[in-house]
């Protein structure tokens, strides 16, 4: 994109986990049987009227106290109009002139360099249904399930410029939902959603060009795509003398480009009035003082302790704070075992294994805080081999029997011994006279490659460092 730059702004509709919808009492469940979750309500049959969650509302206050927003003490919800086959009112309820939280930021780190981007409003407002189309009997569908599931729709500044730089907003601010408790955050159920605004301009130039909307994009490596290549289609058409088009855009995956849905709308294209069934909802300082008070540490308060009190990487921090269950967990771990870096390596690699080999996050293990410090000390200890290790949390994570157990009972204690040590080396290098000789001509790391074989030979139990003490031994007589 050579002489451009972009102009990036977003807009995030976060479906929030309150138990019940946001002006009925139907579930926010997901995967029902369609149209089995619904009633009057949120269906807007003749005659009916809303009651707000006030549950939402506080979760609105615990976002907006998050990213830095002031709580604005009036809220009141406006009818946003528009026709489509899964809004049953033919409006959606929703926020406009008065929203619940403005004139906020979130800090992120962009390529290595920090960057603050700002927060134009956070408002409240109900989801609607689902659209679903069969092609091959050629009809289309209504789930209104999720019809009045609560969100809150977050809204940036148009402060960035690149799609790594969004991307990396969008992944803070999921954190952010997920560390609060407030939201899933999960984009393949559609809980965590989000539409890019778009526009190109001369490096450096002080305007805005025109503006596209990006839809449809559900993984943040989607969004990364569609940025990229909106900011290439915009490039390229004023480089050719020609005009972008102010529209709606569909992210289409499989082709990698973009298709145009509509034109964009603006404001006046709804006809936002006051909901005449909502009274102004007034939030007093006593309220949000009581949100603050009990806000959770941050995510990102949560990386500078990791590194500051344990020592760790920002690696290690970043991936050990991704999930909430899963920091409590190391730290519950760290207060048992005095091991934060080696903690940190077992947590990241073969807990995460067997977490995707039996399909359950760290909540639904069987391995517990104090059994895998255990095996942590087992392996310190030199009981066991880090290689043998790997086979007993597989076990441990099947069973639920601790890791000493599984030990005595498979014989799988380490064998420090050197005299049983020597006499299996001794016929490994029996076995491998080619190996040997190029060894004792200079190639010394097959060192590695002996020390290999005795750990197959024993079937993981010989200690590594003993077992090379012998090699070097023998190989160099």
């Amino acid at each position: 994109m050579s002489g451009y730059e972009a102009v990036i702004g977003l807009e995030v509709h976060a479906q929030l986990l309150t138990g019940s919808k946001i002006f009925c009492g139907c579930t926010t469940a997901f995967g029902l049987s369609p149209n089995t979750n619904t009633c009057p309500v949120c269906l807007g049959l003749p005659g009916t009227l809303p009651v707000l969650n006030r549950e939402a509302v506080e979760f609105g206050i615990r976002l907006g106290l998050a990213l830095n927003c002031t709580i604005e003490s009036r809220n009141v919800f406006a009818r946003k109009n528009y026709f489509y086959p899964d809004l049953p009112k033919g409006y959606q309820i929703t926020q406009f002139e008065s929203p619940l939280c403005t004139r906020g930021h979130l800090d992120i780190e962009s390529g290595g360099a920090p960057k603050r981007i700002g927060i134009r409003r956070i408002h409240m407002e109900e989801d609607a249904g689902k659209n679903i189309h069969d092609e091959s009997r050629g009809r289309s569908y209504i789930d209104f399930n999720r019809a009045g599931v609560p969100l809150l729709e977050i809204v940036s500044e148009p402060d960035m410029s690149t799609s790594g730089e969004a991307v990396a907003y969008l992944r803070e601010l999921r954190l952010i939902l997920v560390h609060l408790g407030i939201s899933d955050g999960n984009m393949e159920q559609g809980s965590f959603r989000c539409d890019a605004n778009i526009s190109v301009r001369p490096a450096g130039a002080a305007g805005f060009g025109t503006r596209t909307e990006l839809k449809n994009m559900n993984s943040f490596r989607n969004v990364q795509r569609a940025l990229d290549h909106e900011i290439q289609r915009q490039s390229a058409i004023i480089d050719s003398g020609s005009s972008v088009v102010q529209e709606t855009l569909s992210w289409n995956a499989i082709l990698g480009a973009t298709r145009p849905m509509r034109s964009k709308e603006e404001s006046h294209d709804y006809r936002y009035f006051p909901d005449p069934d909502l009274v102004p909802v007034v939030i007093d300082e006593a309220w949000t003082a009581t949100v603050r008070k009990n806000l959770p540490e941050l995510p990102s308060a949560r990386r500078r302790r990791f590194m500051d009190l344990y020592g760790l990487p920002t690696y290690d921090a970043e991936q050990l704070t991704q999930e909430p269950a899963l920091a409590d967990y190391y730290e519950q771990c760290v207060s048992l075992l005095d091991a934060p870096k080696d903690i940190s390596n077992w947590v990241m690699s073969e807990l995460t294994r067997v977490m995707h080999e039996t399909g359950v996050d760290v909540r639904g293990l069987k391995i517990t805080p104090a059994m895998l410090t255990d095996l942590i000390s087992l392996v310190k200890a030199g009981t066991v081999s880090g290689l043998a290790a790997k086979d007993v949390i597989t076990e441990m994570a099947a069973t639920g029997r601790n890791a000493s157990s599984i030990v005595e009972e498979l014989g799988m204690a380490q064998v420090s011994d050197e005299t049983e040590l020597k006499a299996l080396i001794l016929g490994i290098i029996e076995a491998n006279p080619g190996q040997v000789t190029k060894y004792r001509q200079g190639k010394t790391q097959l060192l590695g490659f002996f020390v290999g074989e005795a750990m197959k030979a024993s079937k993981g139990r010989a200690n590594p460092k003993v077992a090379g003490t012998i090699i070097r031994e023998l190989l160099n007589p």
